[in-house]
């Protein structure tokens, strides 16, 4: 077709500009926003065979639809169409479009892309992980075995410079759309109103203000159904990627009536709803996220960043003026990120893992990356393989190829795989097909009714009955009754899970994580779950489960016998535990009591490490051996040793000690004077004294437990001691505490010859009335000490 036989878009005049670009540079940039033609009149104006990668299988079809009506030929014949479970070719065909996943798995089988003289990468700037690794894939593949291959990719935003520098420095070509204008209404959801509540009104504003269908955008399969029962009233037609050919295409074509189109993020770009004139964007879309420490994987709702919504209000103004309804506050469209987070960034990367091990790089590098792939997702991702046998140190065994060639996640690869050995193909297929599509399922536990009959023929035609080599445990098991659970237990073994105590509704996964069952799930008297979907909110202390399946002991061993260990489980928890627990990763199965003295002391040093020597049996000599030994440690130093908690474990000597009441029948007295250094040990008493002797005759106790040494004795006691007793060798004056008749403090001084000639008198005077039977000499530097 020549391209004055197109229709009149805006990028019909390039046309030939393009081709020639091409032909001379090898690689193209095209940045056009939707409604320019890009998709649908540029691969028919190139010559050669075209491959157009699209990123949805709903936009691949649409776009060979179009392109086979501007022919006026059946799509098939020179366009056609290859998606997964789906493929409208011929012999004839010159122009096919496909999914980016497809052409992937066509590059890791034909590196060279036989006969294909052009690769349009189509809507890159959406940056779906598929797209980049293509994009990643084919620059090696042109730049070792195909440097003729063209390469155009088009993008709907500005952000088109990185793409070009990774294609060689390639021409960058801009086309402007004729956009009819749009106006922008904000209609903020009122406090607490649900998303689809606040989609909903808007949607009746529209109605009620501007003519033409109505395209709404929601995050969701969910919101989508939710939303349709708030407009029950009017035509409404859902589109998105999971419903059936037929029903996409019905929402794609114009009706009789005033329709209410309400889409996902597929109706973004790619692909022209007709006839709408008014848009109502809820801001949100909902993206792959992945928790690697909780081993969470899924889908989050997230804010659109400013390039979709422009995308979003854009399909308003396709065909006429038109207008937009924002539901969130005018103030906040400058907060929305400039563009959409790239897939790699955030999302699980085993699959993304397992294609790079077939094309011989595991790691990636050497590839040309918009955004290469962040090493702990790209390890997690490999750990996930190797769990699997899918990779291996050599790389990719043959069982991931195998895998890889399913099309499936690795995860739902094994389990259709192996789950085919051991409950048949179709239950298997059953299973794989509701875990590939979740939202299918109504309700938590999963029920295989609601697996799409098409999709469970074909992925059962994939292993067909055979035998593929499951790994050991996985036949064998008896009933039907558990086959869904065995299967979604291939797929997550990490997250089967048992109930952490009776009667509650929190879970503990085998990978460690804890899940709530959500209130009537049907589920609630499961002792055992194999969970396929759960997510965890911010703020909340557990992950929530959103698909499981009732499973039991049995099934768990025999989905995951690589989890199963055995191990001695010792430590201290406030008394000594010593278990040989058996488990299935972080989920206790059986507890034996554990006799191993050895193992028992190490708990019981870990207990005394925690809490203390405090846990040890000590009186008050005990204590006061400890304060004299610190005494000297601190003023005299070497030889005397530190008798701190870490000094004195040293030395404990723990005998036939088991548990905590045996530690209080160690002496701690005896554990500080094993520490005594020998021979300097022959003077403690000398050195730090535990009494001193005093004028009167008594022995009085001194006190260590201070900063300093104090003697505390009656002031009577000490009548005519002039010369302050020292300690550690002279070195150190006590301080003496003068105590009243009751034995209350009146004076404290580290001077007696001092005190006897300015403290005492005011002492004398204040007590002597006080205690008038006791002696209150005016010369206490004379008169004779007394105990009494």
């Amino acid at each position: 077709m020549e391209p004055t036989d197109l229709p009149d878009l805006p990028i019909r005049p390039l046309l030939g500009d393009i081709a020639g670009t091409l032909a001379a540079r090898g690689s193209l940039v095209l940045v056009a926003p939707p409604g320019t033609g890009k998709t649908t009149l540029v691969p028919l104006a190139l010559p050669g065979r075209v491959v157009v990668a699209e990123p949805r299988r709903l936009a691949a079809r649409a776009a060979a639809a179009r392109m086979a009506g501007l022919l006026g030929e059946p799509v098939g014949r020179t366009v056609g169409y290859s998606v997964r479970g789906d493929r409208k070719t011929s012999k004839d065909t010159r122009v096919e479009v496909v999914t980016s996943g497809l052409l992937v798995r066509r590059l890791q089988h034909d590196p060279e892309l036989a006969g294909v003289d052009t690769v349009l990468l189509d809507e890159c700037h959406e940056r779906h992980l598929d797209a980049d690794l293509l994009l990643a894939l084919l620059l090696d593949a042109r730049a070792g075995l195909r440097p003729d291959l063209k390469l155009l990719a088009t993008s709907a935003t500005l952000a088109a410079e990185r793409l070009a520098r990774l294609l060689g420095d390639a021409p960058v070509l801009r086309v402007e759309a004729r956009a009819h204008p749009v106006e922008v209404v904000h209609a903020p959801p009122a406090r607490g109103e649900r998303v689809e509540a606040a989609v909903a009104r808007a949607t009746r504003q529209a109605l009620s203000e501007v003519d033409g269908d109505v395209l709404a955008f929601l995050p969701g399969v969910a919101e989508i159904r939710r939303c349709a029962a708030l407009l029950g009233d009017v035509d409404v037609l859902p589109l998105h990627g999971r419903l059936p050919a037929s029903a996409q295409d019905e929402a794609l074509r114009p009706g009789p009536r005033r329709r209410v189109v309400l889409a996902t993020a597929v109706a973004e770009s790619s692909l022209t709803v007709p006839g709408v004139r008014a848009v109502v964007d809820s801001g949100l879309a909902r993206v792959p996220r992945v928790d690697h420490r909780r081993g969470l994987a899924g889908l989050a709702t997230v804010r659109v960043s400013a390039a979709v919504a422009d995308q979003r209000a854009g399909r308003a103004g396709r065909e006429a003026p038109g207008r937009v309804y924002r539901c969130w506050p005018a103030h906040e469209h400058g907060t929305l990120p400039r563009y959409p987070e790239p897939e790699i960034r955030t999302a699980d990367l085993t699959r993304l893992a397992l294609e790079l091990a077939c094309w011989g790089v595991p790691d990636g590098t050497g590839l040309g990356w918009w955004d290469a792939p962040p090493p702990g997702a790209l390890d997690a991702g490999r750990s996930v393989l190797r769990a699997l046998g899918a990779l291996d140190g050599r790389g990719a065994t043959e069982r991931g190829r195998r895998m890889a060639d399913l099309g499936l996640h690795p995860r739902l690869a094994r389990a259709l795989l192996d789950g085919a050995a051991a409950v048949g193909a179709h239950t298997a297929a059953q299973v794989v097909a509701l875990l590939d599509d979740d939202r299918a399922n109504e309700g938590v536990e999963l029920s295989v009714r609601h697996a799409d009959p098409r999709e469970v023929r074909r992925l059962a035609a994939l292993v067909g009955g055979r035998n593929p080599g499951g790994e050991r445990g996985t036949r064998g098991r008896r009933g039907t009754g558990g086959d869904p659970a065995l299967v979604v237990a291939l797929a997550h073994p990490e997250r089967l899970a048992r109930r952490r105590s009776p009667g509650s509704p929190v879970y503990l996964m085998a990978g460690g994580t804890a899940v709530e069952l959500p209130p009537g799930s049907g589920l609630a008297d499961a002792e055992w779950l194999a969970v396929a979907v759960a997510d965890r909110e911010p703020g909340r202390a557990h992950g929530r489960v959103r698909l499981a399946a009732r499973a039991d002991e049995e099934l768990a061993l025999t989905a995951a016998p690589a989890l199963v260990v055995e191990e001695d489980d010792v430590r201290w928890d406030g008394d000594v535990v010593a278990n040989r627990v058996r488990r299935l990763g972080a989920i206790p199965l059986s507890s034996k009591p554990l006799r191993d003295p050895e193992a028992l002391r190490r708990a019981l040093r870990e207990g005394l490490r925690a809490e203390g020597v405090g846990l040890l049996r000590w009186d008050a000599d005990g204590l006061r051996t400890r304060e004299r030994m610190a005494f000297l440690h601190r003023v005299l130093g070497d030889p005397w040793p530190a008798v701190d908690d870490g000094a004195l474990l040293e030395v404990v000597d723990l005998g036939d000690a088991r548990r905590r009441a045996d530690l209080q029948r160690i002496s701690g007295e005896q554990v500080v004077r094993r520490l005594l250094p020998w021979p300097a040990a022959a003077r403690f008493d000398e050195l730090a004294p535990d009494r001193l002797e005093v004028p009167s005759g008594s022995r009085v106790r001194v006190d260590y437990s201070g900063p300093e040494p104090v003697l505390p004795v009656k002031v009577q006691e000490v009548f005519g001691w002039t010369e302050t007793p020292r300690l550690a060798g002279g070195r150190v004056p006590v301080v003496l505490h003068l105590l009243s008749p009751a034995g209350r403090p009146t004076a404290v001084t580290g001077d007696l010859a001092s005190f006897w000639r300015t403290g005492y008198p005011q002492v004398r005077a204040e007590l002597r009335g006080r205690y008038p039977k006791h002696r209150w000499p005016e010369d206490p530097m004379t008169a004779p000490p007394a105990r009494r």
